[in-house]
């Protein structure tokens, strides 16, 4: 009997033992028993992490607009100091008991706080408006500048297409007298009559055989590249000159002649 109660014993140990590591075993291969992903799948995740992903471009560009905030925002740094410090001694004492409790050198201290707060802001705020006006003129020069610029460019191509038509017209003229001379007696080779008809062709060619053409208008105006852009007084000098050349005015050389000895060779 006790053999056989050894040998149940042993039996039932051993199912039991089997019995746990055939769960263990099912529990291991259910862990590791993944789904495959398709190529499409995993290229649907791998888009995913890039669009989460962050851009470091987009970083830079942030970090750099948080910097150019940073320091244009330095110079008013003091400014919003004071006016944080003086808004919290408001907000302690600007009340109907704060103020009964207060004694008469402590009101006339905090008046005189707000008085010279008042001469601050106003300070600042007639810097700010004139500032504003500064800019404002700076953005109208430039933007005259650059609308009498492209006129006189588009003048300049005007011309020039109409002086390469006229060039042509000239050349098949020239080409039809020559025919038509070919047919009738000619001339002596170095006639008076020849030598006339030369230098009056030259002399319409040189300075224009109608009022149509523009003396001042292919004007060339020196500029120097510095290393700061030009200033508003230099583009207001820049702008008549222009404006002066569009319209053939007369007084582009004088205009021309200032603004050499005033920006390029200043004295």
């Amino acid at each position: 009997m006790e053999a056989l109660n050894g040998n149940s014993s042993d039996t039932e140990i051993h199912e039991k033992e089997e019995e746990e590591f055939n769960e263990k075993s099912e529990h291991d291969s259910g862990i590791n028993e993944e789904p495959l992903l398709t190529a499409d799948q995993v290229i649907e995740e791998i888009e995913e992490m890039m669009q989460n992903s962050p851009n470091p471009e987009e970083e830079e560009e942030v970090l750099e607009e948080e910097e150019g905030a940073e320091t244009s925002s330095q110079a008013d740094s003091v400014l919003l100091q004071e006016m944080q410090a003086l808004s919290q001694t408001f907000n302690n004492n600007w009340s109907y008991e704060g103020l009964r409790h207060m004694s008469g050198s402590e009101l006339t201290e905090l008046l005189d706080q707000v008085e010279g707060a008042i001469r601050d802001f106003s300070e600042e705020l007639v810097q700010q408006l004139a500032r504003r006006d500064e800019l404002e003129f700076e953005k109208e020069v430039k933007n005259s500048f650059i609308t009498v610029l492209i006129e006189v460019q588009n003048k300049q191509k005007e011309q020039r297409e109409l002086m390469k038509k006229r060039r042509k017209e000239k050349g098949l003229s020239l080409q039809s007298s020559r025919i038509e001379k070919g047919n009738q007696m000619p001339l002596k080779r170095f006639s008076m009559e020849g030598i006339s008809n030369i230098l009056q062709s030259g002399i319409r060619q040189t300075f224009g055989s109608s009022g149509t053409d523009k003396q001042y208008l292919n004007t060339v105006i020196p500029y120097e590249k510095k290393a700061s852009p030009p200033s508003v007084e230099d583009l207001q000098m820049l702008t008549n000159i222009l404006f002066a050349m569009k319209e053939d005015n007369e007084k582009v050389p004088t205009l021309l002649t200032d603004y050499i000895l005033k920006v390029l060779c200043p004295t």
